[in-house]
């Protein structure tokens, strides 16, 4: 599994919701939104780094630019990789 955490373009939750729904790329496992210090944080878990790469290099430009323009505002698309070592997930408590 692989895990990424990129900073989207985007300045408004309704833009981010046109932006995460409009493409479920392949290999993705979970998506997770968050915001920390007023920047949008997309935390996800990919099948593998390839899955990842291929998302970011080849799917992610043209639905930014289809969702806001040909020129998104703000310096968004920054991302970084990590193998995830361990999965760790509770039992069911019932």
């Amino acid at each position: 599994m692989w895990l990424t955490i990129a900073t989207p373009p985007v300045h408004s939750l309704d833009k981010l919701d046109k932006v995460m729904g409009s493409v479920t790329p392949d290999g993705l496992r979970a998506r997770y939104a968050c915001q920390t210090d007023g920047k949008f944080q997309i935390i996800a878990v990919w099948d593998s780094e390839e899955h990842a790469e291929r998302f970011f290099h080849e799917t992610l430009g043209p639905v930014l630019a289809r969702v806001l323009g040909p020129e998104p505002s703000g310096a968004g698309g920054f991302h970084r990789g990590m193998e995830v070592l361990r999965e760790f997930i509770p039992a069911n408590a019932g």
